[in-house]
């Protein structure tokens, strides 16, 4: 059997992909209380980008961008999907796995999947020859995430079903305690480690969308009590493990130097929740709003002589654009359904001339267009939001949001003020009316609810289920 290192135009791809993590929450983007050396040593060894992107602010619609290549309202996608929802990812939608699967790889999903609970909807469906882990987020079962204690039954999330762990398409336990929590990372690795080693000899997908560091937060013994920052940060010391170990299992196999690995996460952290949530490095709120805090994200990217060691990109780039990046680096086709994705693989030659990405849509809620962003420029246009700056948690409580209304659109200069805090409409009206292009464009294809558009030219129906 002809060797993977000889097959260089079929890749292997790791996919790992955090819950809830920070731009923050990395050593090399400024992490504080505790360690991420194997994560940075990817970043020496690859590319870091400081202009990365979530599709969306919350975690449904967010992993509907990767597997599609789309903006997730797009396809239908918004919000999270909860176990009374009858809806996930259309079939008729073309996921990354199915990319890689047509060319012959080996597809695995490992750890949270939230795009539908339904068999019709779960990770075999759509292109994975394997799935183990949870359907939807940890914190969707009938505890309290605060005392780990049955809720009423009758009331609330003590109505949800319990949260079962899902092996191929069928249930073999289920999530009932903080402890069982715990296990979960480790489990997940450890499935992941085993998918290579079984896998070493041909091209192989790996989806790694890890459960931590959502709430309520779990982590092993390994790292219990490990950080300076506290619960989070062990969380964090452990998915720093993770990506150890599967290092560890590339290098045994000989696989390394053909394996693209990329570490990201699926939005910015849930600030509510005190020293059980992230850090936004500075940026402005986080999770669950279209401010930089909710959708910027770390990205890191090691290819062995492939990606110029030690390089950092401030160009632009989006989750959505992997699938047709991934696809043309694997040599691998579309299908013929519209994506909003582009080919960065420019950017990962080193090739920093190009802007293969022009624009990111901020879009949220059923389907608002809080924002988008031009280059270096932003504009927030007038929504609604539930702002942290009000009442946060800590040790597992969370803390209440208050609605702030924006009547006003508002303008930053991303160059000099990622944080979001000075308003210069008055100065460049001239970059106004630039970016309302981009709102006009994108309000005609996708809608826009902040002025009653339910949807655009371009919106495709979400997968419903009678189950």
């Amino acid at each position: 059997m002809q060797s993977q290192s000889k097959n260089p135009t079929k890749p292997n791809v790791i996919i790992v992909f955090i819950d809830d993590e920070g731009y923050g929450d990395v050593g090399v983007y400024g992490a504080t209380g505790f360690q991420t050396p194997h994560i940075d040593k990817m970043a020496s060894e690859g590319m870091r980008f400081t202009n990365f992107y979530a599709a969306q602010p919350v975690c449904s619609a967010s992993r509907a961008g990767i597997m599609t290549g789309c903006y997730p309202n797009r396809v239908g996608i918004n919000g999270a999907l909860f176990p009374f929802h009858n809806t996930g990812l259309n079939s008729d939608e073309y996921t990354i796995a199915e990319m890689f699967k047509d060319q012959g790889y080996a597809t695995a999903c490992i750890g949270k999947w939230h795009l539908g609970w339904q068999k019709e909807f779960l990770p075999l469906q759509h292109g994975f020859d394997e799935f183990i882990g949870l359907p939807y987020s940890n914190d969707i079962w009938p505890y309290s995430s605060q005392t780990g204690e049955r809720l009423p039954k009758d009331k609330g999330r003590g109505k949800l079903p319990d949260l079962p762990l899902i092996e191929g398409n069928k249930t073999i336990s289920y999530i009932t305690s903080f402890e069982d929590q715990d296990n979960l990372t480790t489990m997940y690795t450890e499935k992941s480690v085993e998918f290579i080693n079984k896998n070493a000899d041909k091209p192989f997908f790996l989806y790694l969308p890890h459960s931590m560091g959502h709430i309520p937060l779990g982590v092993s013994d390994k790292f219990k009590g490990k950080s300076e920052q506290g619960m989070y940060g062990d969380v964090m010391m452990e998915i720093d493990w993770s990506v150890r170990e599967i290092t560890k299992a590339l290098k045994k196999n000989n696989i390394e130097d053909n394996t693209i690995v990329i570490f990201t996460s699926d939005n910015g952290p849930w600030l509510s929740f005190g020293n059980h949530a992230g850090s936004s490095g500075g940026l402005k709120e986080g999770k669950l709003s279209s401010w930089e805090g909710g959708q910027r994200v770390p990205f890191i990217i090691r290819y062995p002589n492939k990606i110029p060691a030690g390089t950092v990109c401030n160009k632009l780039g989006c989750a959505i654009d992997l699938l047709p990046t991934l696809a043309a680096m694997s040599k691998g086709k579309l299908s013929k359904n519209k994506i909003d994705g582009v080919d960065i693989s420019s950017l990962f030659k080193g090739d920093f001339t190009s802007d293969p990405r022009e624009t990111i849509l901020y879009y949220y809620g059923k389907n608002n267009l809080n924002g988008v962003r031009k280059g270096n420029w932003k504009l927030i246009l007038p929504h609604t939001y539930k702002s942290y700056q009000n009442d946060i948690g800590n040790d597992r409580k969370n803390g209440k949001r208050k609605n702030v209304v924006i009547t006003e659109p508002q303008l930053f200069d991303m160059t000099r003020d990622p944080g979001e805090q000075y308003n210069v409409i008055a100065t460049y009206p001239e970059k106004e009316k630039e970016l309302m292009k981009v709102v006009e464009y994108a309000r005609r294809e996708l809608g826009d609810l902040n002025v009653g558009l339910a949807k655009g030219t371009g919106n495709r129906a979400a997968g419903h289920s009678n189950n």
